[in-house]
């Protein structure tokens, strides 16, 4: 009777080591939750830091950008009126007989020898 009960105490007390182990590793599974947990936690702050680094950053490349696009607007509405300025120089040119894009010779070519004159 003695040994049966000393067989029963050791059952008991083996089934209790087991329960405290399974305790212990589940603590430390809870443990290790908990600190992935917060590291997940820092990784969404810092990403979402980040993203509203980015967003700012694309608003002023965006204003950067509208900034540009007037500027090439004036330019070109410039350049056009230049352009006409100059063809509406050159059509008197035009009505004299020269033809358009021609330009005046910087020289004048010299009048073909008549009779009685001798070529150069």
């Amino acid at each position: 009777m003695l040994e049966n009960a000393l067989t029963r105490l050791d059952g008991a007390l083996a089934q209790l080591e087991a329960a405290a182990r399974r305790r212990v590793d589940a603590e430390r599974g809870r443990a290790n939750l908990e600190t992935e947990l917060a590291l997940m936690q820092d990784d969404r702050a810092r990403l979402a830091a980040e993203l509203d680094g980015a967003t700012a950053r694309l608003g002023d490349v965006e204003t950067a950008a509208a900034d540009v696009d007037q500027r090439l607007e004036r330019a070109m509405n410039v350049i056009g009126a230049v352009i006409a300025r100059a063809q509406a120089d050159a059509e008197p040119q035009d009505a004299a007989g020269m033809g358009p894009g021609e330009l005046e010779p910087a020289y004048p070519e010299p009048a073909e020898a008549g009779p009685g004159q001798r070529e150069h």
